[in-house]
């Protein structure tokens, strides 16, 4: 595989507080029971999966079938229709009460337990009046209480990773769409989540600019405990990262395995049809 800048910097300076990849048996993530509605449409039907920490797992399916909506619960963007999401043994989008039951949780309940979780859109989302440098720094100043020097020192860190040491004083609209979305991948990594998400991540971008973001992803997982929930078309990058692939219709999970079992072997006719029809 063809090295970015970011891989040849990676393995001298992997960013602070990480570690290669590695599993644990326990369950960071648990969606137990979940259902989402919109009015009378069902999106998502009764959801059991568990993610342990440090996992890859990549979410596959026909567009509609939901998969985009289970990381926007995980960021609190949605509110359950029923069910509960556990996120580290606590749940996400309520609170305990004292007898141990539940009750939903506020909204400053809710900032608080995504503290954990960073997502990277389709679309990048940057702050088109603040440079490069500080679209990674405001959240970690003014949600964390991370200090500014600490802060700019951090993201200076990341640039290097993502291969943008050079654009600190950029704006976006002087970047490509690679290059900005780069900068949001650096930007979720600022947060120190946990547990990123990644929404069809390359799909904004032109063609020639998809295997540069796919390769730092691939070293990011590569060289990181971040556990990673991928929603993406892109089997091959799917096939390379993911511990487990999950094959979603209608809401539901219709298989899940391996890569090496869901793109070789699966039992599922409607997996069949679905990689049929990407491949």
């Amino acid at each position: 595989m063809h090295k970015t800048t970011a891989e040849s910097t990676a393995g001298a300076g992997r960013p602070a507080g990480t570690v290669p990849h590695q599993k644990s048996g326990t369950p960071i993530v648990h969606f137990d029971q979940v259902e989402k509605r919109y009015g009378d449409h069902l999106v998502l039907d009764k959801l059991d999966f568990e993610v342990k920490r440090g996992e890859h797992v990549t979410l596959i399916g026909p567009s509609g079938s939901g998969k985009t909506t289970i990381l926007r619960l995980l960021m609190t963007l949605e509110r359950l229709s029923g069910g509960v999401i556990w996120v580290d043994g606590e749940p996400l989008s309520h609170t305990r009460k004292p007898d141990g039951s539940l009750r939903a949780a506020t909204e400053k309940e809710l900032r608080e337990s995504r503290r954990k979780i960073g997502m990277v859109f389709q679309q990048f989302n940057l702050f088109p009046n603040m440079n490069v440098l500080r679209n990674i720094t405001e959240a970690p100043i003014t949600v964390l209480g991370v200090e500014r020097a600490e802060a700019e020192s951090r993201a200076r860190e990341l640039l290097e990773l993502v291969g943008l040491g050079d654009k600190v004083n950029a704006h976006p609209t002087q970047l490509s769409g690679g290059q900005q979305q780069r900068v949001a991948i650096a930007r979720a990594l600022a947060m120190r989540p946990e547990i990123l998400l990644l929404d069809e991540v390359t799909s904004a971008l032109d063609p020639e600019l998809v295997a540069g973001v796919l390769d730092l992803l691939r070293q990011i997982a590569h060289d990181t405990d971040i556990t990673m929930l991928c929603v993406t078309h892109e089997m091959n990058f799917a096939r390379d990262v993911s511990d487990q692939v999950l094959m979603f219709d209608s809401g539901r999970i219709v298989e899940q395995g391996t890569p090496e079992k869901i793109f070789t072997d699966p039992e599922h006719k409607r997996t069949r049809e679905f990689l049929n029809a990407v491949l």
